[in-house]
């Protein structure tokens, strides 16, 4: 996907300067990597190429001297040479946005977009993120340069291993599969980033060994955590660390069996996303985890709050270049967690309190989550339903919406087997159906809490934890059901013709009829349109 990427943004570079498009801005940390690949597409293209910075100058002396302008003028004259400049050529100026704040500058930018149309000449402005003025908008063209490719990252590391293995063989102690995990985990990181990488691994011990491939991981959620948006979490819950939650667990085997090559030539798309709805407390969170850590790949957890931070810049840039990371990291899964706090506003209800950001901001990732290829996969959880804009919730954007309920007896058994062994208990030494049955209608959260207070007491007291001590917690805990109780039926109302349930009703002794709404409404069928769903 990332070479296609790349191949896309050339084809697209090289088709905007034969077309005599102007002024191109190209949002990018990459200077060196663009400019580049500037100077080849200036080669093919037969044109001179140049570049100007604040601090050094127009690099090439032909058109500054030919001119009468001094090669450090400012960017005002620079603007103002270039189009009277005669003959064609390419000009790459690099943070002349920062300049933008310049009415003169602005003025001759657009006096340069006219005087070039019909020329030869196109200035390719770059910067690390978009920052144009109003002025500007009808007449710049936008693009972004992708992040490294697998290639480019191989060569990288190979150009290193060839400087190590020359100077000491025995520095290199990596086999070719190894290079495959390196490059892997320094995808989503800047070329120059991915060579920092690469070089501190080879120097930590001496020796670059396979091992070292956790310092390049290192690297990059180090790079991921000061984008300021997005945080890189160690995916480390398993499977079997969530209680209930049945169908959910057989939905995400069977779709990351779909993420291996062979699914695309059977005719399966990458998978998308799933959206996870219901109480809070009920593993929402924590199944997007176990995606991550049962698919092997990295989880990002995108903070919407800091999308619409005010001092990380404008909030639609905050989430086209959390969303670019994102693509640069994967296959990954991006965790939104609570969505609809950070886009409830996004579907009209707040746009006129924000000039419309919170639309803009919504519209973008919508139109990213039907379009994009590169193999994100969203976890998304909400706990009110009816905060959700309706176009979050169409078939396409995800490919399917769970209902996650409070735990049956079953599930409740499971929770707490699973959070007595992490505390080193056995399970086996607690009247687990008696515990069951005492916490009828609590969440996942609310048990765990209630083996904490009883550890807590026990400790107190200087004793072993008994069942006393969590029938005691239980008892003193009021549970969400109880509290919200009103909330909670109505999302249960709610998913019973629009969403599937996590978990399958299981009967026994304890549980005769089964305590999970079904996975769909009785009275549709289980196969056939499913225009009832949304």
């Amino acid at each position: 996907m990332a070479a296609a990427a790349l191949a896309r943004f050339t084809e697209q570079l090289d088709l905007l300067v034969r077309a005599r498009y102007p002024l191109v801005y190209v949002v990018t940390h990459e200077e060196g990597r663009l400019e580049r690949l500037l100077r080849e597409l200036a080669r093919r293209q037969g044109k001179p190429f140049y570049t100007w910075t604040a601090t050094g100058g127009l690099a090439s002396g032909a058109v500054s001297e030919a001119a009468g302008t001094p090669r450090f003028a400012p960017p005002a004259e620079i603007l103002e040479r270039i189009r009277i400049q005669e003959g064609g050529g390419i000009f790459l100026l690099r943070d002349l946005h920062a300049h933008f704040d310049d009415p003169l500058v602005i003025r001759r930018l657009r006096d340069l977009v006219a005087a070039l149309a019909d020329t030869h000449r196109t200035v390719i402005v770059s910067a690390p993120r978009l920052a144009l003025p109003a002025e500007l908008e009808k007449d710049v063209t936008v693009v972004d340069l992708p992040l490294p490719e697998p290639d480019e990252l191989r060569d990288a590391l190979r150009a290193l291993l060839v400087e190590l293995g020359a100077g000491k063989p025995e520095a290199v102690q990596i086999s070719r599969d190894d290079i495959e995990l390196f490059v892997r985990a320094a995808q989503g990181l800047t070329l120059a980033e991915a060579e920092s990488a690469f070089a501190r691994a080879a120097v930590t011990g001496g020796a670059l060994r396979s091992e070292d491939v956790a310092l390049v991981i290192e690297e990059k959620r180090q790079a991921i955590r000061k984008s300021g948006i997005l945080e890189f979490h160690p995916a480390q819950a398993e499977l079997a660390d969530v209680g209930g939650l049945l169908r959910l667990k057989d939905w995400l085997r069977r779709r990351g069996k779909a993420l291996d090559g062979g699914a695309r030539e059977f005719g399966l798309p990458m998978p998308k996303g799933v959206l996870l709805l219901g109480a809070p407390g009920c593993g929402k969170s924590l199944s997007a985890k176990v995606v991550a850590n049962t698919w092997r790949l990295p989880l990002l957890h995108l903070d919407l709050g800091r999308i619409f931070s005010g001092l990380l810049g404008s909030s639609e840039e905050n989430m086209r270049r959390a969303l670019r990371i994102a693509e640069g990291v994967a296959p990954a899964v991006l965790w939104i967690d609570e969505i609809e706090k950070g886009l409830a506003g996004g579907g009209g209800r707040s746009g006129e309190n924000d000039g419309g950001t919170a639309q803009r901001v919504f519209g973008s990732l919508l139109t990213w989550m039907s379009e994009q290829q590169a193999g994100v996969f969203v976890v998304a959880t909400a706990n009110r339903i009816d905060s959700l804009p309706p176009e979050l919730l169409r078939r396409g954007r995800f490919d399917e919406v769970f209902f996650v309920d409070l735990p049956d007896p079953f599930a409740r058994e499971e929770i707490f087997r699973i959070h007595l062994r992490r505390r080193g208990r056995e399970p086996e030494a607690f009247d687990l159906e008696a515990l069951v049955e005492k916490c009828a209608g609590f969440s996942g959260a609310e048990i765990e809490h209630c083996v904490l207070e009883g550890l807590f007491a026990a400790f107190d007291e200087g004793r072993e934890l008994s069942i006393e001590d969590l029938v005691r917690a239980a008892a003193e805990t009021t549970p969400l059901s109880v509290t919200c109780a009103e909330e909670l039926e109505r999302m249960r109302t709610w998913a019973t013709t629009r969403a599937r349930a996590a978990d399958a009703p299981r009967r026994g002794p304890g549980n005769p009829a089964g305590s999970v709404p079904p996975a769909r409404p009785r009275s549709t069928p289980p196969r056939g349109p499913r225009s009832s769903r949304v």
